[in-house]
């Protein structure tokens, strides 16, 4: 079910939140010298900033490091970006020995995940198709988003999109629990199915039609999901 934000604005984001058996301030410099090379334009640097992060378990303790991973998750290596969003999900559920990210770790992904937008969320649902292992990933990522259904439903109905993108973002709503959506939802699938029992008597589909059939399981899930107890 979605996650809804009742506050605002965040306040001023510390650098890290310690406990006790973590780090110490030499560890600082490391950070920002990743956070720095994961701005550049080569790959191999965004890659190797990307794992002295992880190494350094940044992402999990500091809140800024959180939202500066947040804003690649249009990252152009799909791979790497594939990393990111899994690094994040990881930080809004218990680690291995059951312990939880600070709460003003995860307080402050959930506001700026709260914001995304089109082009983020497609980002996801690119990686979703990539890899339908990171499915989990994408929906923890997109829950804190109650304006997300909507941008899902603008994807689902573009037929310019990949018919991979637009079967996740299906996936999505109905995993996530968008129930506004459902109305659209039905409303899309009724329109499916009536454009392809036309298509029936007609000799050659319309290009934007062929592959409609691949689309309308993905919706009747999504509808299923929403629509049980």
């Amino acid at each position: 079910m979605v996650t809804k934000l009742t506050t605002s604005r965040l306040p001023q984001l510390p650098l890290f939140v310690l406990e006790e058996s973590q780090g110490d301030i030499e560890l600082f410099p490391a950070v920002w010298s990743a956070v720095e090379d994961l701005t550049l334009s080569d790959p191999k640097v965004r890659w190797g900033a990307f794992e002295r992060l992880l190494e350094l378990n940044a992402q999990r303790f500091s809140p800024i490091v959180a939202y500066i991973l947040v804003t690649r998750l249009t990252e152009p290596d799909l791979a790497l970006r594939a990393r990111i969003a899994q690094a994040l999900g990881e930080v809004l559920v218990p680690d291995a020995a059951g312990q939880p990210a600070p709460d003003e770790v995860r307080k402050s992904l959930v506001y700026y995940l709260s914001q995304v937008r089109t082009r983020r969320i497609f980002a996801l649902l690119q990686i979703a198709a990539m890899d339908p292992g990171l499915e989990g990933h994408v929906a923890r990522l997109l829950d804190p988003c109650p304006f997300a259904g909507s941008h899902l439903l603008d994807i689902l109905a573009d037929f310019k999109a990949p018919m991979a993108v637009r079967q996740q973002a299906a996936n999505m709503i109905g995993q996530v629990g968008y129930l506004d959506a459902l109305p659209a939802l039905e409303r899309l699938a009724s329109k499916l199915d009536a454009r392809l029992n036309g298509q029936k008597s007609m000799p050659f589909a319309p290009p934007s039609l062929s592959t409609e059939p691949d689309l309308l399981p993905a919706i009747r899930l999504a509808i299923d999901l929403l629509k049980a107890p």
